[in-house]
């Protein structure tokens, strides 16, 4: 015998299987993707742990997280299967900044808000970028360098990756800087590809031609710090702060071990970029626009300030200097405990 289905009857299973549809998906799409970009840097390290402890503490639905490597390629395939398990935001943080333009389009055209954490990317709309001022980083280090060598001197710069917006901002803004204020010092550019190896080759190989090197930026100190620290004391050259032939060091990240360096005297000075803001605010901006919440520029209630960027928002968080007069400070985050 076959069983007949009345049409009031098909109807309510068709209304059923619908309304069965339509919660699965809505249960996918309150989910956040997240994408860390890289382990391979005590930076990172310590925002992929923020991270974590911010997911838990806030109960916050995400997806697995899943890593790039560093590969903006990486990055793509990651996000698209993030997508595909339902991710209905997703948090990146690509370090090639101009190679990421069409996924960003893609992921518009599927109304996918995207929050991109320490790096701005050149195209493609983002619904909000979270990250420091990093030509204030440039123009900060210019300045703590400039008037620590007296307005007189030769400085290495270890910059970043110039394919990235944050190794072209800081790059920009301290030879800008140094042009400016301090035309008596001599700059050395050395580009990096944000990798430790290279910076201490190039370094090496600077130190051997000019012995007379006085200063030293390290545009990622979780990237330089230890391969940079083992080069000088290699050469006779790691003198502690104050005493003679002591080598002027300011860095960027403000990781524990800067902060650890700096009170030993073998560093002076970092710009603290707040890994755990970056992961609360990476969160805190997915979750809103999975509530369809949208935000306009100006100063926000957690000190910083809202600016407008050619394909979307930008949060600038707050990155203070940090030298022996300050290291201590208990509101820096690397003098907290993650999730703290």
């Amino acid at each position: 015998m076959r069983l007949r289905t009345t049409g009031a009857a098909a109807c309510a299973l068709l209304l059923a299987a619908a309304l069965t549809g339509c919660n699965r998906g809505s249960d996918a799409r309150g989910k956040i993707g997240i994408d860390l970009p890289r382990a391979d840097t005590d930076f990172w390290s310590s925002y992929q742990d923020h991270m974590e402890k911010e997911l838990a503490a806030t109960r916050t639905r995400a997806l697995p997280l899943s890593n790039s490597q560093n590969d903006v390629a990486k990055v793509v395939s990651n996000v698209q299967a993030l997508t595909a398990q339902g991710a209905g935001a997703v948090v990146i943080a690509p370090q090639d900044t101009g190679a990421i333009t069409a996924e960003l389009r893609r992921l518009a055209d599927r109304k996918i808000p995207v929050i991109s954490v320490d790096t701005r990317p050149d195209a493609g709309p983002v619904t909000m970028v979270v990250r420091a001022d990093n030509r204030a980083f440039g123009e900060k280090s210019c300045d703590y360098l400039g008037r620590e060598l007296g307005g007189r001197g030769r400085v290495a710069e270890l910059q970043g990756d110039l394919s990235s917006v944050n190794g072209r901002d800081r790059s920009e803004a301290f030879a800008a800087c140094m042009r400016r204020k301090y035309p008596g010092i001599t700059v050395h550019e050395l580009p990096t590809d944000w990798k430790g190896e290279v910076a201490s080759a190039k370094l090496q190989s600077l130190l051997g031609r000019y012995p007379d090197t006085d200063g030293i930026y390290m545009q990622a100190g979780g990237a330089f710090l230890r391969p940079v620290l083992a080069l000088l004391e290699q050469r006779g050259l790691l003198k502690p702060a104050g005493t003679a032939g002591h080598i002027t060091v300011v860095s960027n990240d403000g990781i524990p071990e800067e902060l650890a360096a700096i009170r030993a005297g073998t560093i002076d000075a970092t710009l603290s970029q707040p890994a755990d803001l970056y992961a609360k605010y990476a969160l805190h901006y997915a979750r809103a626009a999975l509530a369809g919440r949208t935000f306009t520029p100006g100063p926000t209630d957690h000190g910083s300030k809202i600016v407008k960027i050619p394909n979307g928002l930008e949060d600038q968080l707050p990155a203070p200097l940090v030298t022996r007069a300050n290291v201590d400070d208990p509101r820096l985050w690397a003098n907290r405990p993650a999730g703290e």
